[in-house]
C-alpha cells in the first residue's frame, strides 16, 4: 500500500498561521520534504476563500489566531459543513495547547492529525506520512462511493470493522454515515452502538442520537444528547443535533436556547450563527435575530457556506424596525449574489422577496403589491417549496401589519397552509412566519386541522372495510391541497391493502403522476438549507447512487457531487 500515492514530495500545501516566525519555520520544513507548492496565509478568513477555489494535498493550520474569534477548529468545522475539503486533502492542526479538551475536540472532527508545539521535523514528516497512508488505505471505500455503489461501500466498511483491519474505526464511521444517508437508520444505530461497545467514542454516541432522531425516536435522541452534554458541556455538535431535535418537535424556544449555546462555544461559526439567527426570527426575538444574522453576513457573506435565506430574514427584521438604510444594504447584497447566480431559481426567488421588502420600505405600494401577486402565482407550482411558503407567509404578514389590504391574501395563506402544514414542526414554523399578523396564524392552524381531519376520515373509511375508498379520498384531497402527507398516507394504504384492490396498479400510477406533476413531498420543517453536512457527521460528497443499489431507495432525489470526503 506504500505506493507513490503515499509520497508527500511533489504535493501542494496550504500553511495558515498568523505568526510569521512559526509560519516561516513550518514552510522551511515542508520545503525540505520536497513539496511542489507551499502557499502561506496569515488570516484564517483568507484561508477560507482560498480553500473554496483551490485544492491542496495538505492543509496545516494554527488553532488560535490573534485578535480573531474564528479559530482553526471553526475553519475546519465550517469547511466540512460546506463539503469543501476533498477526500485527498490532509488537514493537520498545529498548536501549542496541549490540553485534553482541545485534542478531543480535534479528534471529534475526524481530523487527520494534531501537532503540538514544539515539534521536530521528523515528527511533522511522520504525521503527514501517516495521514497520507490512511487516505490510500481507505481508497476502495471512497471509490465505491464515487461510483454510486453505496451498498458495496457500506459492506467494505462493515467488514473492515468486523475484522478490525487497519483504520477500522474510520471505516465504521464512514459505513454508519452511508447507512444514515440511505435511510437504514436501525442498521446505522447498531453500527454506532457496536463502536461504543468496542471503544467508547463521543462521535459514536452522537451517531446513535442522530439515527434515533432520523427514525422518529425523538425523545430517546434527546435523552442521549442531554447525557452527552452533561458529560461534555463543550461538545458543540451535540448542541447542533439537540437543537434539531427540539426543532422537529416544535419546541422552538428550547431550540433557540440550544443554538445560542452552540454559538457561544464557537462564536466564529457562520453556520451556527445562521441557525441561531433564523431560530430567533421564527420565535419572534427580533433583536437577537438581527444581531446574529448581521454577524453571519459580516463573517460569511462571500463564503459558499453562507445561506442567502439569512439575508432574507435580516431584511424582514430591518423592515419591522423601520431601518431603511440597512434594508437597502441587504437589497444591494442580494442583488450582487443574484448577478453571480442568476441561473439559480432559489436565488432568484429569494431576491424577489428582498426586492419586495425594499419597495414596501420605500412606500412603493403599487409595485410591491404587484410583486407579491407575481410570487403568489407560483403557490401551486412544483418547485414552490416549504421555504418559499414561509417567505410568502412572512411577506403577506408584513404587508398586513402596515394596514395595507390585499383581498387575495387570506386565500393564499389558506393555500400555503393546506399544502405544507403536514407535520407539527412544519405547522409551527409556518405559523411563526405569520407573527407580524396574528390572524394569519389562526388561518394556518385551521389549515393544519383540516389536513388532520381529512387524514383521520380516510383512515376511518379504511378501518370500515373500504381501503380503496380511503385511498380515493386521499388522492382527491391530495389533488386539491397538494399536501404530501395525504399522498404518503394513500401510498402506504395502497401497499398495505394491494392484494384486495383490483386496480391497485392504476391507483399507484395516479399517486406517482401527482407526485411528478406537483413535486409532492411531505414538508419537513427546516430553517435554511439542509444540504450541508449534518452536525456530528463526516462529509460524504458522492455521486448519485447506482439504480440497482439499495441506496436508490433513499428518500429524496440524489444529488451528484464530487468525490467523497472523510478527511
Amino acid at each position: 500500500m506504500a505506493s507513490d500515492d503515499c509520497r508527500i514530495s511533489g504535493t501542494r500545501a496550504l500553511v495558515i498561521d498568523s505568526n510569521p516566525t512559526s509560519r516561516s519555520v513550518l514552510v522551511a520544513q515542508l520545503s525540505e520534504f520536497g513539496l511542489k507548492t507551499i502557499v502561506q496565509i496569515s488570516r484564517v478568513r483568507d484561508a477560507m476563500s482560498r480553500l473554496e477555489f483551490a485544492e491542496f494535498e495538505f492543509v496545516l493550520c494554527e488553532h488560535n489566531f490573534r485578535d480573531d474569534t474564528y479559530s482553526g477548529q471553526a475553519l475546519l468545522d465550517d469547511l466540512r459543513r460546506a463539503q469543501l475539503l476533498p477526500f485527498s486533502t490532509v488537514f493537520i492542526m498545529v498548536t501549542g495547547e496541549a490540553s485534553y479538551e482541545k485534542v478531543a475536540e480535534a479528534a471529534e472532527s475526524a481530523l487527520d492529525g494534531y501537532l503540538l508545539k514544539p515539534y521536530s521535523s521528523g515528527t511533522l514528516y511522520e504525521r503527514l506520512s501517516q495521514a497520507r497512508h490512511r487516505k490510500v488505505h481507505l481508497r476502495p471505500i471512497f471509490e465505491a462511493i464515487e461510483a454510486g455503489d453505496f451498498e458495496a461501500a457500506a459492506q467494505i466498511c462493515m467488514q473492515r470493522f468486523k475484522d478490525r483491519e487497519l483504520y477500522w474505526l474510520y471505516a465504521a464511521r464512514i459505513g454508519a454515515e452511508l447507512l444514515l444517508r440511505v435511510g437504514r437508520h436501525s442498521e446505522a444505530q447498531a453500527l454506532f452502538e457496536a463502536v461504543i461497545a468496542a471503544k467508547t467514542l463521543p462521535w459514536a454516541r452522537l451517531g446513535v442520537a442522530r439515527a434515533r432522531l432520523e427514525s422518529g425516536q425523538t425523545s430517546k435522541a434527546v435523552a442521549t444528547l442531554e447525557g452527552m452534554i452533561s458529560d461534555d458541556p463543550a461538545h458543540a455538535d451535540a448542541y447542533d443535533v439537540l437543537g434539531r431535535a427540539h426543532f422537529d418537535s416544535g419546541n422552538f424556544t428550547a431550540a433557540l436556547e440550544t443554538y445560542r449555546v452552540a454559538c457561544e462555544l464557537t462564536p466564529g461559526s457562520v453556520a451556527r450563527l445562521q441557525k441561531h439567527g433564523m431560530m430567533a426570527f421564527y420565535t419572534g426575538d427580533r433583536e437577537t435575530a438581527t444581531k446574529a444574522l448581521h454577524r453571519a453576513v459580516v463573517l460569511g457573506l462571500e463564503s459558499k457556506m453562507f445561506d442567502l435565506q439569512s439575508l432574507v430574514l435580516l431584511a424582514f427584521t430591518h423592515l419591522q424596525d423601520g431601518d431603511g438604510k440597512s434594508l437597502a444594504r441587504c437589497h444591494d447584497q442580494m442583488q450582487r449574489a443574484l448577478e453571480r447566480q442568476h441561473d439559480n431559481p432559489r436565488v432568484r426567488r429569494l431576491a424577489r422577496v428582498v426586492h419586495t421588502l425594499e419597495m414596501l420600505q420605500r412606500r412603493q405600494v403599487g409595485q410591491a403589491l404587484e410583486a407579491i401577486r407575481q410570487q403568489a402565482r407560483d403557490i401551486r407550482a412544483p418547485d414552490f417549496d416549504f421555504e418559499a411558503g414561509c417567505n410568502l407567509v412572512a411577506l403577506l404578514s408584513a404587508l398586513a401589519s402596515t394596514s395595507i389590504d390585499l383581498d387575495e391574501a387570506q386565500s393564499w395563506i389558506q393555500t400555503v397552509g393546506l399544502r405544507f402544514c403536514s407535520t407539527r414542526g412544519a405547522n409551527e414554523l409556518l405559523s411563526q412566519s405569520a407573527t407580524a399578523h396574528p390572524p394569519y396564524r389562526d388561518d394556518l392552524q385551521g389549515a393544519h386541522a383540516q389536513i388532520t381531519k381529512q387524514a383521520e376520515q380516510a383512515m376511518s373509511i379504511s378501518l370500515g372495510g373500504d381501503p380503496r375508498g380511503a385511498i380515493l379520498a386521499l388522492i382527491g384531497h391530495g389533488t386539491t391541497t397538494l399536501n404530501g402527507k395525504l399522498m404518503d398516507l394513500a401510498s402506504l394504504a395502497l401497499q398495505r391493502h394491494e392484494a384486495r384492490i383490483p386496480d391497485a396498479a392504476a391507483l399507484h400510477g395516479q399517486i406517482e403522476a401527482l407526485r411528478t406533476r406537483f413535486g409532492l413531498a411531505t414538508a419537513r420543517a427546516s430553517i435554511g438549507q439542509d444540504n450541508l453536512r449534518p452536525p456530528g457527521s463526516i462529509s460524504l460528497r458522492v455521486s448519485a447512487p447506482k439504480p440497482s443499489a439499495p441506496a436508490a431507495a433513499a428518500p429524496g432525489p440524489a444529488v451528484a457531487e464530487p468525490l467523497a470526503t472523510a478527511s
